[in-house]
């Protein structure tokens, strides 16, 4: 019987050693052979029970962002959309929601869902608005979707961004780019800052 490594199988069936690794752990896929080092080994025909079961598994994620916890009402609001739409399509799907600025990329729901995309766990993502994902590279994730292939929905193309969120996605554009200038402490800093902040302002009233 034909066998290949952890790593090999993993290319073949496009997830990551660690995803198969969890899934030993869980025993929802045994190795068939396991040496006495520890190294994974998979038969073929587990190759083609994991390729043929992957198709049916993989699920829709609606992701769902606002930029402050001020603004959780506007979350609660944009989750019963995405929601509203996927039941509307009858998609088998999960929620993924992130608190936090659109040029943030760290954001522990943004990184969940980059991982289940690059573990091919996804077949769909639903966003309410395009820069509910991210302010700014969007085309980057939408590759990185192709790739993986994940198809992104879009429920309403309309522009929407929100005065506020503009205005608090600059400064955190602008405190990035004047620390490393001027020094985190800098007057010149903290300067410019105010600034954006009165001209935002004034320009309200």
């Amino acid at each position: 019987m034909e066998l290949v490594s952890i790593g090999k199988f993993a290319k073949m069936v496009g997830v990551t050693t660690t995803t198969l690794r969890r899934m030993h752990q869980r025993g929802d896929l045994i190795p068939y052979h396991i040496t006495k080092s520890g190294t994974r080994y998979y038969s073929m025909e587990q190759l083609k029970e994991f390729s043929s079961s992957s198709v049916s598994e993989k699920i829709v994620v609606g992701y769902c962002r606002v930029s402050t916890l001020a603004q959780k009402d506007d979350l609660e609001k944009q989750i019963e959309n995405v929601k509203s739409y996927m039941y509307a399509k009858g998609y088998k799907f999960e929620i993924i929601t992130d608190i936090g600025s659109g040029i943030n990329y760290k954001k522990k729901g943004l990184l969940k869902l980059i991982d289940k995309i690059n573990n091919h766990e996804i077949c769909t993502v639903v966003i309410l608005y395009k820069d509910r994902l991210v302010r700014f590279g969007f085309e980057l994730l939408e590759y990185l979707c192709e790739i993986n292939g994940t198809n992104i929905e879009i429920v309403d193309n309309t522009e929407y961004s929100k005065e506020q969120e503009l205005t608090d996605d600059l400064i955190q554009i602008i405190t990035v780019f004047a620390n490393r200038l001027y020094g985190q402490r800098s007057k010149k800093t903290k300067k410019l800052i105010d600034e954006v902040r009165q001209n935002a302002k004034s320009d309200k009233n």
